[in-house]
């Protein structure tokens, strides 16, 4: 009874007792382990004193905290002091060196370009055939293609990059183009394409061929061919439908290649660079590799090229020979189309994938967007982000450019217009065919919307004339959809133009405007003059005969040119010139005739007018709007309104926002115009002929109609905000052309206010008359 009153006493205790003794077991266990592990001829005399006796592990451990040694003559180390080292810049000897570093990544990291080809060419064919091959092959391959001849022609094509050996021998000539590959192409590129110009290369396929080959094979690869006689074995590639050689086998012959010039005598340069790659780097010429084929194909005489139909043609990667460069732009086109038909082959074909993988998808065949590959439409966050559709028809469109309701199609719209149902009518025959043929289409209503992230869309409804097989006609009503695409984007090259060139002002000023004057001389001294703008100010005094013969005694811009003299006072380093012209109608272009032969022609000219206000910002802009040889900047000036119509009853603000209520951007004035005198001289040169025919040419044209028939430029026309003028009635010369005149009545028309204003003013003036 008693054990049993025992056992249920200790029961519940029983696990603690357990795990206190085992707590202890073990620790005295670790302890044994660790005294064991240390090491007597590592402990100094500080260890022995605590541990009892010398050598022994016997007592207690010693402290982690403890941190003492022993030197390497027993001593005991001192307590551990830190110790400042001073940082001693080292003497340089010279300048510091500047560190190169790479103006791309790609040849910092050794990333080289894919393909370059070499053409070899003569005196007799550079002219045509090489001008062929350079016309269908150059733009494949952006620049990455190069000419070599023996002897140098009289005149080079342009756009050519030709490399003259001064041999015309054939062997020669082919040691003289391998060793500059070697010298001048290796490190760029890792394969190598050599060709006679009278071969034509469809330029996509060689591509393919070569983005499939690794960039570390040592490969020879064409038309491969025995050697004549037999002596040497092997087979060599033939130059007629070119090879391939890859950079590593290049790199390989390279230190033999010398040693190849003088050892091995032939006749054909094919067969001697053959002999030379297999003496040296023991490769042959192959035709196929790991499934890649070398295609070539041998051309006839008078072949037809629309009845050749085998797969060796239509497959080919090379044609030898080719006679004529004519042959050559015929085989182009052919190997286009072929090419363009597998391009729609392979589109249709992935737009099926599509499609049929989009029945199995979560949302079935909504998750396949129409047209199928094409970017989806934008979605707007705001109603203010909607696209607008814009209706039209046959004959007008519903949503013209100056806001008017109705305007009628002419131009691109109206070619656009009659494209797109063209293509509407061209695909339900398809969808159709051969049970319904469609016809006469009449466009009942048309829409149309550009969306800038895939292209402009177009819903039409048409109706058409439907036709059986049996000869049955109806008129049908369909509704089609259409989308336009937009291609790939690409940059366009610019020449380089900077912010540094000198701007010449250019200001016509007559009798009437002298006044005006006054106050642009005081804009244009604190906006231009105070900064030190780089900009000359030219005025152009133009007098009437009348007002010529009394310069001496009443000269009408007497004070214009006390003002200027007043400001050249102020700014020494400012010089104003100005040029008094006297003729009885002034038209620009005889007025710049004349300023034109006093500048160079790389002069960079800004013609205004008296009511321009010019800045710095303008100026910038100017300069870099204008390029010589290229384009022709015409801004468009931001006019403000009358202010008795534009704030009735009140003050005018000092400055004007560019709001609506203030003013409008004049798209009838023509007045300013940054240009090159170059451009103007070429204009007017090529205007020159046209000028015997027609007198009267010089005053019904302005500088902006001239430069758009003659000078070839990209005229360009933008709204300019930095370029501003003030409102003044304004006079139209009636000695103007017909359209100059209207279109200066049009200005001064539209710049009394806006179409809401004026209404309120009519209708204010109704009230008062009606009361």
């Amino acid at each position: 009874m008693r054990i049993s009153m025992l056992v249920s006493l200790i029961r519940p205790t029983g696990p603690i007792i357990v795990g206190i003794s085992l707590g202890f077991t073990l620790s005295l266990l670790s302890v044994t382990w660790v005294d064991e592990s240390c090491d007597s001829d590592w402990m100094g005399p500080a260890e022995e004193m605590l541990t009892g006796q010398p050598g022994r592990s016997k007592g207690a451990r010693k402290p982690s905290s403890i941190s003492t040694g022993t030197t390497d003559n027993g001593n005991v180390e001192e307590d551990f002091e830190p110790r400042i080292v001073p940082y001693n810049k080292p003497a340089q000897e010279g300048p510091p060196k500047k560190v190169f570093r790479s103006k791309y990544a790609s040849t910092e990291l050794g990333i080289r370009e894919r393909l370059f080809v070499s053409v070899f060419t003569s005196k007799t064919t550079i002219n045509t055939l090489a001008v062929a091959i350079n016309r269908t092959l150059n733009h494949h391959l952006d620049g990455r293609l190069i000419f070599f001849s023996g002897t140098r022609s009289r005149k080079l094509p342009n756009g050519m990059f030709v490399v003259v050996h001064g041999d015309e021998r054939p062997v020669p000539n082919m040691y003289q183009s391998v060793r500059y590959l070697l010298e001048h192409r290796i490190a760029e590129y890792d394969w190598f394409y050599l060709v006679q110009d009278d071969t034509y290369t469809q330029p996509e396929r060689l591509k393919t061929l070569v983005s499939h080959l690794s960039i570390d094979l040592q490969l020879y690869m064409g038309h491969p061919g025995e050697f004549i006689g037999g002596e040497t074995q092997g087979r060599y590639c033939h130059s007629g439908p070119g090879f391939l050689l890859s950079r590593a086998l290049l790199l390989k012959l390279q230190p033999f290649l010398e040693q190849c010039r003088t050892d091995i005598i032939s006749v054909r340069p094919d067969e001697w660079l053959g002999r030379c790659i297999i003496d040296y780097v023991g490769m042959n010429c192959v035709e196929e590799y790991e499934g890649l084929h070398y295609n070539y194909f041998t051309m006839e005489n008078h072949m037809d090229l629309s009845r050749v139909g085998n797969d060796g043609f239509q497959n080919a990667l090379t044609v030898h020979p080719v006679t004529s460069a004519e042959l050559v732009y015929r085989l182009h086109k052919h190997f286009t189309e072929i090419e363009l038909q597998r391009t729609y082959e392979e589109i249709e074909k992935l737009q099926s994938e599509i499609k049929n993988v989009s029945e199995v998808a979560a949302d079935g065949n909504k998750s396949a967007l129409w047209p199928i590959g094409i970017t989806p439409p934008f979605e707007p966050k705001s109603r203010f982000e909607v696209l607008r559709w814009d209706y039209f028809t046959e004959d007008n469109l519903f949503s013209c450019v100056d806001g008017a309701p109705k305007c009628q199609l002419n131009g691109a719209d109206r070619d656009d217009v009659t494209d797109v149902i063209r293509v509407a009518v061209e695909e339900l025959n398809k969808k159709y065919n051969p049970f319904v043929q469609l016809s006469s289409p009449r466009l009942v209503n048309g829409y149309r919307r550009l969306d800038q992230t895939r292209g402009m869309e177009y819903t039409l409804d048409l109706q058409v004339q439907a036709t059986t097989e049996s000869g049955q006609q109806k008129s049908i009503a369909r509704r089609v959809h259409l989308l336009r695409p937009l291609s790939q984007v690409e940059i366009i090259p610019m020449p380089y133009v900077t912010e540094a060139t000198r701007v010449h002002v250019l200001l016509p000023l007559t009798s009437y405007e002298s006044h005006v004057a006054l106050h642009f001389l005081d804009h244009i001294s604190f906006n231009l003059f105070e900064t030190g703008e780089n900009a000359v100010l030219n005025f152009l005094f133009i007098y009437e005969p009348a007002e010529a013969q009394k310069v001496s005694t009443n000269d009408v811009f007497s004070e214009v040119k006390a003002k200027i003299t007043t400001v050249e006072r102020r700014y020494p380093s400012v010089k104003v010139s100005w040029i008094s012209i006297k003729t009885e109608n002034p038209g620009v272009l005889r007025i710049l005739d004349i300023v034109s032969r006093k500048h160079p022609v790389e002069t960079l000219f800004l013609l205004v007018t008296a009511d321009t206000v010019l800045n710095s910002e303008f100026l910038n802009r100017c300069r870099m709007n204008t390029i010589s040889g290229w384009q022709a900047f015409f801004p468009i000036h931001f006019q403000d309104f009358d202010p008795s119509v534009a704030y009735p009853e009140q003050v005018p603000p000092a400055s004007h926002d560019l709001v609506r209520e203030a003013g409008h951007f004049d798209r009838y004035t023509f007045e300013e115009a940054c240009f090159y005198n170059s451009d103007y001289i070429s204009s007017r040169t090529r205007m020159s002929g046209d000028l015997q025919e027609s007198e009267d040419l010089l005053e019904s044209l302005d500088l902006y109609d001239m430069l758009v028939q003659y000078s070839g430029l990209h005229v360009f026309r933008a709204v300019e905000p930095a370029l501003r003028q003030a409102f003044r009635n304004q006079t139209c010369d009636p000695r103007l052309s017909e359209d100059v005149f209207h279109r200066c009545l049009q200005s001064s028309l539209e710049g009394r206010g806006s179409r809401s204003q004026l209404a309120m003013l009519i209708f204010e003036q109704e009230q008062g008359n009606s009361t």
